[in-house]
């Protein structure tokens, strides 16, 4: 009877909130590979299988991480054809800019690209002007976003990352990361635009053109990328969330504060959780020096 009770609230408890930290735990052994990554979580999408993890509750900076939630407000505003007035505050913000000046008018959906593609803080200001008249505004409209998507520990200051000065306390979680992730990928325009290499911008008063490059390095070198965002500060480090597909099977990673190449760890996170979740071995050779291995891996 013990034994049975036991079970019951066990299975009570993943079921009000204890789910993240049942996955933690059943990858935990996977924590010790990558002891320079401060927090980070490998899933499979839309199914229940975590196939490493670390510190997945701990509150991080997500630095440019959180242009995916500024973007995705976009795409569900139902307004990407709408023109945007580019204001002085929008462009007075830290690089990375995609160079706007006042007066600039794009199409919604072009500064959405932006904001994803280039990581261009200008184009999320614009995005937070535009939709809610301020930047204050917007953000209440994010974190009371957060909270109904089911973010649980992240609090939002700024729709760019920024997280210095007027805008310390940005912070998240790779589980309210990943949650962010897995209900953006729902959107099929949100899918198109995070596999994006370039963006052609244009500026609709002077019809100039803009090009703008992907800062996702892992899309040209991982033949199985396709997406999402990367991000870095000084204070929240290199961080990434990133999707593979590979035979058919589908993996999201969220990695905060990582220490050395992420784009190899990526590669090699995304690899053994593949094989792991095939029970083969991969044919995929990973170019460098394995995480926490001292050697280059293949499997």
């Amino acid at each position: 009877m013990i034994k049975q009770w036991t079970a019951f609230l066990f299975f009570l408890a993943m079921l009000s909130g204890g789910r993240m930290q049942a996955f933690a735990e059943q990858a935990a052994d996977a924590g010790s590979y990558y002891p320079g990554i401060v927090s980070y979580i490998v899933k499979e999408a839309g199914g229940s299988r975590v196939f490493m993890a670390k510190d997945t509750g701990r509150c991080i900076q997500p630095a440019s991480l959180t242009k995916i939630l500024t973007a995705l407000m976009a795409i569900e505003s139902g307004k990407l054809d709408q023109e945007v007035l580019i204001t002085s505050q929008a462009t007075s913000v830290e690089p990375s800019k995609a160079g706007f000046k006042p007066g600039d008018r794009l199409l919604l959906s072009d500064l959405v690209k932006a904001a994803m593609v280039s990581s261009s803080n200008d184009a999320a200001f614009a995005i937070a002007i535009h939709l809610s008249g301020s930047v204050e505004k917007f953000v209440t409209a994010m974190n009371f976003r957060a909270k109904k998507i089911g973010m649980k520990n992240s609090t939002f200051t700024n729709p760019a990352g920024f997280d210095k000065g007027v805008y310390a306390g940005n912070i998240s979680t790779a589980e309210d990361l990943l949650t962010l992730t897995e209900y953006a990928i729902r959107n099929s325009t949100f899918n198109d635009i995070a596999q994006l290499e370039s963006a052609l911008l244009t500026e609709l008063n002077t019809r100039r053109f803009i090009l703008l490059k992907t800062h996702n390095k892992l899309l040209a070198r991982y033949p199985y990328a396709v997406g999402i965002k990367t991000g870095f500060t000084r204070s929240a480090g290199k961080c990434l969330i990133a999707r593979a597909r590979k035979e058919n099977r589908d993996m999201l990673l969220v990695m905060l504060n990582a220490q050395g190449d992420r784009w190899l760890l990526a590669e090699e996170m995304f690899e053994r959780a593949f094989a792991q979740q095939s029970g083969k071995k991969s044919d995929y050779a990973v170019n460098g020096v394995g995480a926490g291995t001292g050697s280059s891996w293949k499997r």
